[in-house]
This record gives structure tokens, C-alpha cells and sequence, in this order.
């Protein structure tokens, strides 16, 4: 440990690792440390070199750029001068290969239905949508909302606006009216689709509903369009609501792509901030497109013959990279789910992957967790036999559910690719390559080629091995976000003005062990700063899910005369939540439990139990919450995210 005050004492020690199967490796993509070694390098030696070889053959110009990157950090551009079309990268080229008649997206619903839509099926839909967008008026440069259940027609409008140069702006299904009202005000959106509402553990969710309330404080909004999928009644306004099917019936589909410059703004994505107004983070097109279309491949070792699902809502940035943009410009077949993991059972999601031979199944450790609370009973009733490769994203994942995911999902066999990344990278930026890193559980393991960062003190200084601290990045790389709509100079002062520009640094701190592998803490804002040591909260839950009683945990700290900070556990068990004498010796076993996986440095100084957690949408605890209430303060910030304001409000009647 150095004695530079401001790093982050790393106290998890975890030294199982698994290194791919000789058969995995032989038939990957990226198979060998020397391959890796050798792209990683020189991505970092060169990068105009690496990403413009790359650029030429794995994207499909109307006109070569002139140049691969231009500009330092924050304002770094890339492939300027060149013209693109996302939606002919992930469409129109594959129809003159044998993928025009493949399965393009493979949809279900939650009530049971599947739609399946070719290369060709999926082009001549978007390509009538992009008509309708001409049709309504709307232009390169204008910006739409989709606000939208997980159905086919979602990921048709996001590439229909990026075949006609209009910027999307996705807002997730369960968002309220006053969130889709400031999301577009602050993009001045001109149209907005929508649904008359969705599915969601067999209740309707009134989409149509919320886009109404929503409409007096949207006035840039000039026309609303409406899916119809659960047939509900909703209200339909002469001259500005119209039906999908009504436009789609008489479009033509025949609508080339527009000509775009490399950097115009293919979407924005709202990400809540701490000072309650959400950040419309903003991605360009050609740079982001390579970006997920390479990341895709080498971290999901993505093939022709693969079936691959990703759980998240295409709401989030998951969704847009790693469902739609990614797979398509791949020419993969890639899955959409509409509804719940446990509807109409716990065993959804292992009977779809037995169903559909889903090979590459990519989902969150908030889910991983949930499903080992519901019980082994439910995977060991399917045939998971055809999966070759698992992944998780969203946060860090505890040893011990990463452990259950390797031997009951995985059957020992599927290499695990713990991808880090966020909303504002594009991609994923630091992932086990599964053909060819040994992985260890909780580590994210190395950076991606193209990704140079680097652990460093709150001063910029360089930390040694297994040293916590900030996690930054000394580089630019293709798919980072360019700006926060309509607010640059939020922009900057949010991701680079900590270091001057010099790195970008979103939140996150993390360690690199001895073997150059990062293990991410969590955000800095959640590091505990007891009697003069900083402890990641995460390692101090990893300890707590390692007893076999939890399910979930989360720790904050709150002011301690005396440490300075106290550490509050907040325990989901797996059983029963305990009260009276049981809930007394259950908080005294786990307390003696983390003492002995950590020492006594982490002593938890309050264990509470609870059902369930304050989460967002995308299911990461939102533990600014908890720590409002483990202080007894009332919540400030932004908490549109938050999915069941009950679960905050019954913790709070706990605490008093």
C-alpha cells in the first residue's frame, strides 16, 4: 500500500482464475496473448494507423475520410471528411452477401409471440419508415424521441433516423411524463414514437398515456406516432397523433441512405446526473460505429452461425451498441425480449435459451443475483447446452455470482467476458478476450485495443500494482461521446477538467494487479473513508454476498463521530427478511463473517435487512439514495431513474 493519502485501499483477494479451453481458443477471432499484444500496442503506438486500417475494411464509405483523427482530448474528431450511413452498414451491405435471407432480429414477446425478421425483411421496413420520416417532414439534423416497448418496430425507427440523418433520442418505457417532457425540450425534439403500451409481468405499461401528459411542456413536438401493441384504448389527437400501421401501409421502400458526415450525431442518450438535470450524452456516427462494430466481435468472439442475446433494454446504451448497432453492422442474429426475466416463472429466460439454442448470452449482475435468489430449480430444468460464451455489464460482479454463473450457467465450459464500460465510452472499453485471457472472478481483466488507461492518484500521480484509485483514460479513442447536448462546457467540466483535460475520468475507481489486470471498485463517490482508510463499498459487498444466507447487498457509509464514516450494510437475504432476535444474531454472523474475509478494518457498523433495493431502471443500486437514508437526510438529485419509489419510502419507515 502506498502511503499516498488518496488512494483506495484494495482489501478483496480473489486468485482462482480460468484460463479458455484449448478448443475455444483455436477457433477465435482474437486466439492468442501475442495477437492481443500485438493489436494492443499498436493501437496505442499508432492510432491513426490501427483504427484507419481497421476503418477501410470493416466499414462501407460513400467517401474515404480524410483524416483518421483529428484534435486532443475533449475535442478529439474522427474520420473527418469522410460520408457513412449507419443504417447501410448494418443493412444494406449484407444484402448482396449470403446474409440477406439470415435472421437478422429474432423477437419475442412476453405474451408468448415471436416475430422474426431477415437482412432483407428488416431492410425493407426500415426503409418504408424512413419514408414516413421524409413524409412527416423530418430532416437530417432533427431530433426524435422513441419512447417504446422492447419491440421490433423500436430497433426499425432507430435505424430508420440514422438512415435519413435524424438524431434519436431513446427514452426507456418506464420513465414518467415529466422525465419524457424534459428529455425533449432539452433535444427540442420535432417528433416522438411511441406505443399504446407495452408489457411488462403481464401488465400493461400506458405509454401512450405518459407521451399525452407529457406533450404541454414538450412544445417542439409537432407530431406523435403511435405502435399498436397491446390494443388498449388510447387517445388519438386529430393532426398530430397517427397510427404505425396507417403510415406504413401505402410507404414506399425503396428510400436510399442519406450521405452523412463522420461526425454528425447519430443519437443522444439522457443519463441522470447528480444535480438532478439529466446529461444528454451525444454519439457520433462513424466512430461509434466502429467502435461497436469491432468490440462486438473480438469480446463476443461473434460468428456467423451465433444466436446472441443481450438482455438489456434497448433504452440504455447496451441496448443501442451491443442489440442493434453492433450485432447488424456484424451480420449477426441478434435477440430481443420484451419482457420480464421471471414472467410467467423464474425460468423465462433458461427456457427461451433452450428454446431459440441461444449461443452468447450477455446480461447484468443484478440479474445474475436475482436469479440465484429465485433458486438452482430453475436453469436445471433447461437445456443450456448450446451456450458458448456468457458475458455481464452494468457494474462489478461479486466472486461469488460470477462463480455461480460459471458453473450453472456455464457448466464450467463458457468463457465469462466481465465487460467495463459506460454510457459515455460507446463500447466496451476493458473485457476479457475469450479466446484468449485467463480470467479471474471480479476482474474486468485487460483493456480492449485502442483503450490506454491508467490508475492514478486524485493529483494525476501514477499508482503501482494493486494500488486503488481513479480510473482514467490517456487517449482518445473512436466510439467516446463528443459532447452533452446543448452544454459543452458541462461537458468538459464533468469528464476532463479534473486533470485538465489531460485524461478522461468519468467516476470509477479501480486497481491493476500484478498482471495487469483492472478490478473496478465502483464509483468514487462510494468509496468509505474509515478512521483515514478508503475502502471500495464493492469489496466490503462481495464479502457479504460470499455468505451463503445473502442474496444482495449494497454499503454506503454515513458520519461516525469517530471514524469519520461508518459503514451501513443494506442486506437482501435470501430467505425470510429476519426481525427481533433472528435479525440480531443474523446481523452479529454477518458482521463476523466480513471481519474475517476482510479484517477488522471493514467492520460493519450497521447491517439492515430489506426485501428489495432502490434501483434504476437498468437494475444498478442507486447508493446516493441509501446513503441519504443511512445519514437520515432527505434525497436531492436527480431520481427519474429510480424504478419503485415504494422500495425507497419502505426503507425509510424502517429507519424511523
Amino acid at each position: 500500500m502506498s502511503e499516498n493519502s488518496s488512494a483506495i485501499q484494495s482489501v478483496l483477494h480473489e486468485t482462482r482464475t480460468f484460463p479458455p479451453s484449448e478448443e475455444f481458443s483455436k477457433h477465435a477471432i482474437i486466439s492468442s496473448e501475442e495477437q492481443y499484444e500485438q493489436m494492443w500496442n499498436r493501437a496505442k503506438d499508432d492510432p491513426a494507423g490501427f483504427w484507419g486500417d481497421i476503418a477501410q475494411t470493416e466499414l462501407d464509405w460513400f467517401k474515404m475520410y480524410d483524416s483518421v483523427m483529428d484534435g486532443k482530448m475533449p475535442n478529439t474528431k474522427w474520420f473527418t471528411g469522410g460520408k457513412i450511413n449507419v443504417s447501410y452498414n448494418c443493412l444494406d451491405r449484407h444484402l448482396t452477401t449470403w446474409r440477406k435471407n439470415k435472421a437478422a432480429i429474432i423477437w419475442e414477446g412476453e405474451t408468448g409471440e415471436v416475430r422474426t425478421f431477415t437482412y432483407q425483411q428488416l431492410h425493407h421496413e426500415v426503409c418504408k419508415f424512413a419514408s414516413v420520416l421524409d413524409k412527416l417532414g423530418v430532416e437530417a439534423g432533427d431530433r426524435v424521441t422513441l419512447y417504446m416497448p422492447m419491440i421490433p418496430e423500436l430497433a426499425i425507427a432507430m435505424l430508420a433516423c440514422a438512415r435519413v440523418g435524424a438524431t434519436h433520442s431513446i427514452i426507456f418505457g418506464g420513465f414518467s411524463a415529466d422525465a419524457i417532457a424534459d428529455r425533449n425540450h432539452d433535444a427540442q425534439s420535432k417528433l416522438v414514437i411511441t406505443a399504446d403500451g407495452g408489457w411488462r409481468r403481464g401488465k400493461e405499461v400506458p405509454l401512450k398515456v405518459n407521451v399525452d401528459a407529457s406533450m404541454e411542456k414538450s412544445p417542439s413536438v409537432e407530431k406523435v406516432i403511435v405502435v399498436r401493441r397491446t390494443g388498449g384504448d388510447v387517445n388519438m389527437q386529430d393532426g398530430r397523433d397517427y397510427w404505425w400501421h396507417d403510415l406504413m401501409e401505402d410507404a414506399v421502400a425503396d428510400r436510399e441512405c442519406t450521405h452523412l458526415d463522420s461526425e454528425h450525431p447519430l443519437f443522444i442518450l439522457y443519463t441522470s446526473g447528480s444535480t438532478g438535470k439529466p446529461k444528454g450524452v451525444l454519439h457520433t456516427t462513424a466512430g461509434y460505429l466502429l467502435g461497436t462494430t469491432m468490440t462486438s466481435r473480438w469480446v463476443f468472439d461473434l460468428k456467423a452461425e451465433d444466436t446472441y442475446w443481450c438482455t438489456a433494454d434497448i433504452g440504455w446504451i447496451t441496448g443501442h451498441s451491443y442489440i442493434v448497432y453492433g450485432p447488424l453492422s456484424n451480420g449477426a442474429t441478434t435477440m430481443m425480449y420484451e419482457g420480464a426475466p421471471n414472467w410467467p416463472d423464474e425460468g423465462r429466460f433458461w427456457e427461451m435459451i433452450e428454446r431459440h439454442k441461444v449461443n452468447i448470452f450477455y446480461t447484468a449482475p443484478t440479474a445474475i443475483r436475482a436469479f440465484i435468489k429465485w433458486g438452482d430449480q430453475w436453469p436445471e430444468q433447461h437445456d443450456l447446452s448450446s451456450l458458448r460464451l456468457l458475458g455481464t455489464v452494468g457494474e462489478p460482479i461479486n466472486p461469488e455470482a460470477w462463480m455461480w454463473y460459471h458453473k450453472m450457467i456455464g457448466a464450467e465450459r463458457c468463457p465469462i467476458v466481465d465487460t467495463w464500460w459506460q454510457t459515455e465510452t460507446g463500447g466496451i472499453m476493458i473485457s476479457p478476450l475469450p479466446g484468449v485471457t485467463a480470467t479471474k472472478p471480479g476482474s474486468c481483466t485487460k483493456p480492449l485495443p485502442g483503450v490506454v488507461p491508467a490508475i492514478v492518484t486524485e493529483k494525476g500521480e501514477p499508482l503501482g500494482p494493486n494500488e486503488g484509485g481513479l480510473l482514467v483514460m490517456t487517449q482518445p479513442w473512436p466510439h467516446m461521446l463528443r459532447t452533452l447536448y446543448g452544454d459543452h462546457e458541462r461537458f468538459v467540466e464533468t469528464y476532463f477538467a479534473k486533470f485538465d483535460g489531460k485524461y478522461y475520468f468519468a467516476g470509477d475507481g479501480a486497481r491493476k494487479d500484478e498482471d495487469g489486470y483492472y478490478w473496478v471498485m465502483g464509483r468514487v463517490d462510494d468509496v468509505l473513508n474509515v478512521s483515514g482508510h478508503r475502502l471500495s463499498t464493492m469489496e466490503i459487498e462481495s464479502a457479504l454476498v460470499s455468505h451463503e444466507s445473502v442474496a444482495e447487498a449494497a454499503v454506503v457509509g454515513f458520519p461516525h463521530d469517530l471514524k469519520g464514516e461508518g459503514i451501513c450494510c443494506f442486506v437482501i437475504p435470501k430467505g425470510e427478511v429476519a426481525s427481533g432476535d433472528a435479525a440480531v444474531a443474523a446481523q452479529k454472523e454477518l458482521i463476523a463473517h466480513v471481519r474475517n474475509q476482510i479484517g477488522a478494518i471493514a467492520t460493519p457498523d450497521q447491517i439492515r435487512f430489506t426485501s428489495a433495493l432502490p434501483k434504476t431502471r437498468s437494475g444498478k443500486i442507486m447508493r446516493r439514495l441509501l446513503r441519504d437514508i443511512a445519514a437520515g437526510r432527505e434525497s436531492a438529485g436527480d431520481t427519474t431513474t429510480l424504478e419503485d419509489y415504494s422500495v425507497l419510502a419502505k426503507l425509510r419507515d424502517t429507519d424511523e
